[in-house]
């Protein structure tokens, strides 16, 4: 079960369903399914927008699951210190802890529902690794890392930390308490989370209890897309099968619908899925490494910046110091 959850959805102010005269349902564009791999120091993921058109995700770049692992003692890994430059970098923990710092004075602990959002801006250096009582006692491991980008006009800009404490993220639930959606960022239903974004952008955990169906508005001039944490169901007004580790493209319109199947499995007892949408910045990106920007030539200066130092220097207290 995901870190954040309360015993009373009923509790909480509701995400009305949309009119269905009044709204179109989007349809399901692809179903696509995650490739595991490994990242950093080798910790397990899936690479949840590979093989999907960059014209659908825009702006988003790259989103790993990272996890679910249960680590054992000694086992826990995290990322060294790298570079970024022109996008923000968003982790989300479900489960576990992980210990960030940056060279910018950003960093701490974020643990079971916490966000850590950073934006790399014109450059910044920064790791992400188990702090060392995990890496003792060893433990459970879930979270997401998500690669939004930024425009044009401010790759460039000073690099800025925010740190999402799970108390402040905003609870909701469907108006007939199916589902509880966390709202890290953006807006759902006349509701606004707390996360502050240059690229126009909604974030939403939702966990669908078994056998509910919710439906939700959603901007227009969003995209939209549906990335199975755990769990099965289906999405669209079609019904169209997901499970873990698939993500959901859909077409224009102002209302998803999302079901969970009756019957789970006994290890994802209900249906999670990250929601996420985001007005398309329709600019040209070229992405290599940790770098995003819109030309080669901009790549090629980020690189040689950071060889130079531009980019930010290793803090003297730094993790592993």
């Amino acid at each position: 079960m995901p870190a954040v959850h309360v015993d009373d959805v009923l509790a909480l102010d509701k995400v009305e369903a949309p009119d269905a005269a009044a709204t179109t349902q989007r349809p399901v564009l692809s179903v696509t399914t995650a490739p595991a791999a490994l990242e950093g120091e080798g910790f397990p993921v899936r690479r949840a927008f590979a093989g999907v058109d960059n014209r659908y995700l825009d702006p988003f770049i790259h989103m790993d699951q990272m996890g679910e692992v249960e680590w054992a003692p000694g086992e826990p890994k995290g990322t060294p210190w790298h570079p970024h430059r022109g996008f923000e970098t968003v982790t989300y923990m479900i489960d576990g802890t992980f210990r960030h710092q940056d060279s910018i004075g950003g960093g701490g602990l974020i643990t079971n529902g916490d966000t850590q959002w950073m934006t790399a801006g014109g450059g910044i250096l920064h790791i992400e690794a188990p702090p060392e009582e995990l890496v003792a006692s060893g433990g459970l491991f879930h979270g997401i890392q998500l690669w939004v980008n930024l425009p044009k006009a401010d790759k460039m800009i000073v690099p800025r930390y925010q740190d999402i404490g799970s108390s402040n993220v905003v609870l909701l639930s469907s108006p007939d308490g199916g589902a509880l959606f966390r709202l890290i960022a953006g807006e759902l239903g006349g509701h606004a989370g707390p996360g502050s974004t240059h690229s126009p952008m909604a974030m939403v955990h939702a966990t669908v209890s078994a056998g509910a169906r919710v439906e939700l508005p959603w901007r227009k001039e969003f995209n939209a897309l549906v990335y199975v944490l755990g769990g099965n169901g289906t999405v669209g007004g079609d019904g169209q099968p997901v499970s873990t580790g698939q993500l959901a493209v859909f077409g224009d319109g102002d209302a998803i619908t999302i079901a969970a199947d009756t019957v789970q499995e006994s290890r994802t007892p209900q249906l999670d899925v990250l929601i996420l949408g985001g007005r398309p910045i329709r600019e040209p990106v070229y992405a290599y490494g940790p770098f995003v920007m819109n030309t080669r030539e901009e790549v090629a200066q980020a690189f040689e910046d950071y060889q130079a130092g531009r980019l930010g220097t290793i803090p003297a207290d730094h993790i592993g110091s």
